[in-house]
């Protein structure tokens, strides 16, 4: 492939690509526009739109349907709201300030801004709630669950964050989740879980959404303080998968045990909670102390062991697990994306990198260990057909690629870049049939599979500005 071709683009970066709420699509983003493509198969995936001289910076397509959420850097402060497969633009919002991310499930939307959060009703994209003077959050970090409970940092200075229910517009609980500030979380498929890396990326922690208790604490690193890119969970929440600025990808495995013992825990504190001024009462007078000889001795003991080996730090040092699969890259300093899913019935560990590839890994969920590299895809190109990239060689040498162009086997895909351009947003009353079937859409039960195209209507509405 020659320079000419990849000189729009960059050769090893300046592409950002992440995967939709189910890893059964993802979407490649750069300066020339944003491509949405299908991963069904591991030989080969289908690009499926493709939206050309578009200086795009965020596009969030939602599951499988054809609603897409996009931010340009043009216009940073709007969101549009737009239906690819017909190429129009369903509504158009504008923020006080830049938009740094854009959270989506089937009924709310979420745009998170420097230091306010905007909640809005998918079903006709009403605003229904902002969460305003929050403390500084310039890589706009906010996760938001299948269940729409709502994940984001309350400090500047420590890893704290605050659930909100985003269904109810209700706030849940705060957790103290790291000492540092926070770089990286998600939640569970089935939002039960809440995975958080700080920014010295040393330790990843699970937390259980209910209670806010912990369920896990998993070792990326010893004193190498590095940047977490991506943390996700696997489908079935088994595992959790980091990447970070170095050579090394992490898989850890989440033991259902550890989930039981957190709630377990949780009501043990309930119960000390609610019994706490009986205690307080037999230890002031009620029970008589341990005077003898042994007594005195274990008090000596624990006073000892708590003064110099805070209790706290000794059970966390011994329940640290380590990475149950890894992959080793080629190159580090990239972001990558990282995800397991299912791909053709199989477990695959898919790596979505900022150089424009998605790599696919053979992941032995029995075993773990090192993955192997079966499959690479060259994403840059804004072309119809893609890159198929194939591995030759030594085995364990995957530094070797043999690249070969194959053409798309899908209708070459759309694209709306001219209806965008300056196109007034369509008005149309909430009780239309278009209206009707945007909620019904959003009612739609989640495929298991994702369709080039489907018949998902979503109508036009009014735009508005959000003060």
């Amino acid at each position: 492939m020659s320079d000419t071709n990849l000189k729009c683009f960059g050769k090893t970066g300046g592409f950002s690509i992440n995967f939709n709420q189910d890893y059964t699509s993802l979407s490649v983003v750069s300066n020339q526009g944003y491509r949405l493509f299908s991963l069904s198969s591991v030989d080969r995936v289908d690009e499926i739109f493709c939206s050309h001289d578009e200086d795009a910076r965020i596009a969030e397509r939602l599951f499988s349907s054809s609603l897409v959420a996009v931010v340009t850097s043009s216009e940073p402060r709007k969101l549009k709201v737009c239906h690819f497969k017909k190429g129009t633009e369903i509504c158009n919002y504008s923020y006080p300030s830049d938009i740094l991310s854009v959270k989506l499930n089937r009924s709310r939307l979420v745009v998170c801004l420097v230091d306010s959060i905007y909640i809005h009703n998918i079903r006709d994209m009403r605003l229904l709630h902002s969460i305003k003077n929050m403390p500084s959050n310039p890589a706009g970090l906010c996760t938001l669950s299948l269940s729409s409970h709502l994940a984001y940092p309350i400090s500047t200075a420590a890893g704290e964050l605050q659930i909100f229910d985003a269904g109810n517009l209700t706030s849940r609980l705060k957790i103290k989740a790291h000492d540092s500030p926070l770089s990286a979380m998600n939640f569970s498929f089935n939002g039960t879980l809440l995975a958080t890396a700080s920014e010295k990326g040393t330790v990843i922690r699970v937390y259980c959404v209910k209670n806010g208790q912990k369920v896990h604490e998993f070792r990326r690193g010893l004193k190498r303080h590095v940047s977490i890119g991506s943390l996700n969970f696997s489908i079935c929440a088994s595992y959790v998968v980091a990447s970070s600025n170095t050579e090394t990808v992490h898989i850890f495995r989440i033991d259902p045990k550890s989930i039981e013992q957190a709630e377990r825990r949780n009501r043990i504190d309930s119960s000390s909670n609610n019994n706490e001024a009986e205690s307080e009462e037999t230890m002031n007078g009620e029970k008589p102390e341990d005077t003898s000889l042994a007594g005195w001795g274990m008090s000596l003991i624990t006073k000892a062991v708590t003064t110099y080996f805070p209790t706290n730090v000794v059970t966390d040092v011994f329940s640290q697990d380590r990475a149950y699969a890894t992959v080793q890259l080629a190159e580090a300093g990239l972001r990558y994306e990282c995800v397991i899913a299912k791909v053709e019935k199989e477990t695959r560990l898919l790596l979505a990198c900022e150089d424009g590839f998605l790599y696919m890994y053979d992941f032995d969920d029995t075993k773990g260990g090192e993955c192997k590299l079966i499959r690479a895809h060259d994403l840059r190109m804004p072309l119809h057909g893609i890159t198929e990239v194939d591995i030759v060689g030594n085995e364990n040498d995957t530094s070797v690629l043999n690249v070969k162009m194959t053409a798309s086997m899908v209708p070459a895909p759309g694209t709306y870049a001219g209806v965008l351009k300056g196109r007034p947003g369509d008005k149309m009353s909430a009780d239309s049939d278009r209206c009707r079937d945007l909620r019904e859409a959003v009612e739609y039960p989640i495929k298991s599979t994702i369709p080039l195209f489907d018949e998902i209507q979503f109508p036009p509405v009014t735009p508005i500005t959000v003060e």
